[in-house]
């Protein structure tokens, strides 16, 4: 392993260390804390200076994406169908996937989200009767840890750039 390339596993290790107990923690309590946005978004600086596919330019247009997202994903918010940690975190998974992979890291966070619903949800169909929905009302609502799937989509779109296998 050369040096430059040891230098460069650095933030790619903090990303996906960082995105997996952001992951946890949602699951865990359903919240994403801040300080891992935080660090996510601070780390990423060191990120766009040493990736090999990524230049200063491409950062403008990340964060251009990135900002995109948050005011949808804020906007998503406000109807209280996402959460704010589950908005934030994807705005900054848009940051580190680039604006190339930023399509691709919405599709496999829909497919991965879908897939975690299901799994989470169908056993509650199985035991609850009644008609679709009468398992969540607004005093009860089911939520799901959707940043599982972001942190998931984020890992899947961002490392394999980083290396030539």
């Amino acid at each position: 392993m050369t040096a430059p390339f040891a230098i460069h596993l650095v933030p790619v290790a903090g990303f996906t260390g960082l995105m997996a107990v952001a992951a946890f923690e949602d699951l865990r309590r359903l919240i994403i804390p801040n300080q891992l946005t935080l660090a996510l978004c601070v780390l990423w600086p060191f990120y766009l200076a040493i990736a090999p596919h990524l230049g200063l330019a491409s950062g403008g247009l990340a964060a251009g994406c990135a900002a995109a997202v948050f005011v949808l994903g804020a906007l998503l918010f406000a109807r209280g169908l996402i959460g704010g940690g589950d908005v934030k975190l994807l705005a900054v998974a848009t940051l580190w996937a680039g604006p190339a992979a930023t399509p691709a890291l919405l599709i496999w966070t829909g497919l991965l989200g879908g897939l975690l619903s299901l799994v989470l949800l169908t056993p509650l169909r199985m035991v609850l009767p009644g008609p679709a929905g009468a398992a969540a009302d607004d005093a009860h609502p089911i939520a799901v840890p959707y940043g599982v799937a972001i942190a998931a989509a984020a890992i899947i779109v961002t490392i394999p750039p980083n290396f030539s296998w």
